[in-house]
């Protein structure tokens, strides 16, 4: 398979993230960007949500609906992205709008959108990829299946909802996994 191309892109704060050694990334967490377009998914991506550290929450990379590849955070560093899991872990954003911009609304919790072909080759590409490159590599988890959290609906707070529902309902689980030699993470087991 030839390498596939990757835009690095990277944050403004990326060298403020905690460094780590690759040896210690053994899962990859996919995620929905749930947001219209790369350019917001950017500009989220490079707001401080924590003040201490000057730092924001993003993956590392960011997948596009056309195929392009984006590295914001590079593999040596601690992104945060999934709670509980970040200095483990890769996080993979997949471009797709999701709830969006209803997320917290229960009216509105369908996902809509399916990922594109473009996508799902550019994913398994970037997943070979990181197997070769990191060699504790052995679990893939969606962020819903480690963040199972809820929160009040905004619209009626006697509801309470899924914070995570990414990569979503029409993430193709089956294609993804299959001949890449990772295993679906089991949060209880491990």
């Amino acid at each position: 398979m030839p390498a596939l191309a990757i835009t690095d892109w990277p944050l403004p704060y990326e060298s403020r993230l905690a460094a780590r050694p690759v040896s210690a990334i053994d899962l990859v967490v996919i995620h929905c960007t749930e947001l219209p377009d790369m350019a917001m998914t950017r500009e989220f991506g490079e707001r401080i949500h924590y003040e201490g550290t000057q730092t924001g929450n993003s993956g590392h990379y960011y997948v596009d609906i056309d195929g392009k590849v984006y590295r914001f955070v590079a593999d040596t560093r601690v992104a945060n992205h999934t709670f509980g899991y970040n200095p483990r872990s890769i996080g993979i954003e997949m471009s797709n709008i999701g709830r969006y911009p209803h997320w917290g609304d229960s009216r509105y919790q369908a996902f809509t959108v399916p990922y594109t072909k473009a996508q799902i080759d550019s994913l398994r590409a970037l997943l070979a990829q990181l197997k070769h490159d990191l060699p504790n590599l052995r679990w893939i988890a969606g962020h819903e299946d480690l963040d199972k959290r809820l929160e009040p609906a905004k619209d009626d707070p006697s509801i309470q909802l899924r914070r995570r529902q990414d990569p979503g309902p029409l993430f193709p689980w089956n294609e993804v996994l299959e001949g890449n030699d990772l295993a679906r993470f089991d949060p209880d087991a491990h």
